[in-house]
């Protein structure tokens, strides 16, 4: 027909159909990280139990946040931590790329029509509801409502397209493999975000613009261009991550490359499984099979990949350690940083704040370390002992830094009751490790510095309290930071159930001290200051330790309560 067309009314609706989808995608996607949040805590457990077991926790965790770059995240963070292996990694990032084409699922049901009904139910349901889950639930729905309103929006932008000679002659061509790969490849490294091609793809097929072995080509190259997300995400990262990265890379493009030569193949097996309309022809009937078939065909080429490529995860983990090897150990001074605070998970509350656990973990072994060492440094230590006590604070202090603001980033999104509530135990159980550096870095460093200038020696009786008070502190505080990091109530009871014992251990210490103000020997008083600083010191630890085991009850009981209603 007529080579006349509006260029721009049809580049429009294109663009404004695409925004919609993908916002649509992210509303549903951000919506679902919360309602499910906490339940993924929980799958991540599988990550650490065998390759096979390991892939499933990629694919189901990737199918519910829809962005393999959170997945690789998450898998630097178990790497980094000592909990799973390079070639652990591995399995879960194959994994991912099955739970990428839920996706593809998604868009390929032909329930445009009902598009509107869902972002009406959903902004209903999201609106009136009081309740912070049910709302969730609608914004979902809204979400999946604006995704197929973005494809009808684009299907009816390019439907003139339909009897456009020159594109469809453009179309007819796409069945040149490696054009319709790199331009697709292309496309999805320009949008950062094969949804968006699979969005695309699938609209097209749904016109009948193209044909499946096409849409297969094109899907190949959404699976190659989306590595670049991943690339430009471990940039700047640990050696971990750009691991990570390129094996989602090798994966990606092996895959392809394998089954390239396939695809007819490929085409024929799917047009198998898929549903037929038999009682359509020629255009209409490419429209009407070959979108569900595309889908099919992502999902099944994925599949099939990771059954393959499972089985070598051990070769693959070596050859990318060998492309990205360790970096030559720094010598000289190093200022600690964060190692799991990823700012890529903040959109996902429920694993953003299962990496402050971890980093709180961090931040509780130098708080525990000075601790143990507090005692001897203080009194008996020399001035290069006190300096390098004091100075450990400043991993101490920058830790707290790091994760108070990674919290306050936090508060800023999405949070249901129960994040919110865990925020704020994180915050204060921070506060508190905080504290305890800081009473180590004045109080016990200062006493130190005066017992050298004024050559002061404690007795070896009031010493053997100060050994017995300064054990059961320190065994209090390691059990708080257990309890923390693992979220155990029971670990927590035992910290606050050492109350009275150590009430016992401080009076009896008090009296000592209090006994030996009558002995005449010199520098009484500055050596009863000493000691009494010393049982301050350690009764506040037990105080703070007590503190963060009572924050660990109080979660565990909201979310016994929660649960029972």
């Amino acid at each position: 027909m007529g080579d006349s067309l509006d260029i721009a009314g049809m580049v429009i609706g294109l663009l404004g159909g695409l925004a919609l989808f993908l916002y649509g995608m992210e509303k549903m996607t951000d919506s679902l990280k919360i309602v499910a949040g906490h339940r993924l805590k929980a799958a991540l457990s599988g990550m650490t139990k065998g390759r096979i077991r390991a892939a499933f926790t990629g694919a189901l965790v990737t199918s519910v946040i829809q962005s393999s770059s959170v997945t690789t995240v998450l898998v630097v963070g178990f790497v980094s931590a000592g909990l799973l292996t390079l070639a652990g990694a591995v399995g879960v990032i194959i994994g991912a790329n099955v739970g990428t084409t839920i996706t593809a699922q998604i868009v390929a049901f032909k329930i445009t029509k009902y598009s509107l009904v869902l972002v009406a139910g959903g902004f209903a349901l999201s609106f009136l509801s009081k309740k912070n889950r049910t709302k969730h639930y609608g914004h979902m729905v809204l979400g999946l409502g604006l995704v197929f309103f973005g494809m009808e929006l684009m299907s009816q932008a390019t439907y003139p397209l339909r009897s456009y000679d020159p594109f469809i002659a453009a179309m007819q061509r796409m069945d040149s493999a490696w054009l319709a790969i790199l331009l697709s490849a292309g496309f999805t490294a320009l949008v950062q975000s094969s949804s968006a091609t699979t969005g695309v793809v699938i609209v097209l097929a749904g016109q009948g613009f193209i044909t499946l072995e096409a849409g297969i080509l094109l899907i190949f190259g959404a699976n190659i261009g989306t590595c670049v997300t991943a690339l430009i995400a471990s940039a700047g990262k640990s050696r971990e991550a750009v691991r990570a990265a390129l094996v989602h890379v090798v994966f990606n493009v092996a895959g392809v490359l394998l089954w390239v030569a396939f695809v007819d193949d490929l085409a024929t097996v799917v047009e198998r499984i898929s549903p037929a309309s038999a009682d359509l022809f020629g255009a209409d009937r490419l429209a009407a099979e070959t979108p569900r078939q595309i889908a099919n065909a992502h999902t099944l080429f994925n599949v099939v990949n990771t059954a393959i490529f499972l089985w070598f995860t051990g070769p693959i983990a070596w050859m990318v350690t060998k492309l990205v090897p360790d970096r030559a150990v720094e010598t000289g001074p190093m200022v600690i940083k964060p190692r799991y605070l990823d700012p890529v998970l903040l959109d996902t509350p429920a694993l953003a704040l299962d990496r402050v656990r971890m980093e709180l973990r961090r931040m509780g072994e130098r708080a525990y370390d000075m601790v143990g060492a507090s005692l001897d440094i203080t009194l008996t230590g020399t001035q290069e002992q006190l300096d390098a006590l004091a100075s450990q604070d400043d991993e101490v202090d920058a830790l707290h830094a790091a994760i108070i603001g990674y919290l306050g980033r936090l508060s800023i999104g999405s949070l249901d009751a129960q994040g919110a509530a865990q925020m704020s135990q994180y915050m204060a159980a921070a506060n508190q490790l905080e504290n305890i550096g800081d009473m180590v870095e004045t109080n016990l460093v200062d006493e130190g510095r005066v017992r050298l200038k004024q050559q002061l020696q404690v007795s070896e009786g009031t010493r053997e309290h100060l050994v017995e008070l300064h054990r059961e502190v320190t065994d209090a505080l390691l059990l708080a930071i257990e309890a923390l990091d693992s979220q155990d109530k029971a670990i927590a009871k035992r910290v606050t159930g050492m109350k009275k014992k150590l009430n016992k251990r401080l009076d009896a210490a008090e009296g000592h001290i209090s006994e030996r103000l009558s002995v005449r020997e010199a520098n009484r008083l500055p050596l009863f200051t000493l000691e009494s600083e010393m049982i301050e010191y350690l009764r506040r630890v037990y105080y703070f330790s007590k503190r963060i085991a009572r924050g660990v009850i109080d979660q565990a009981n909201a979310k016994e309560k929660a649960a029972a209603a």
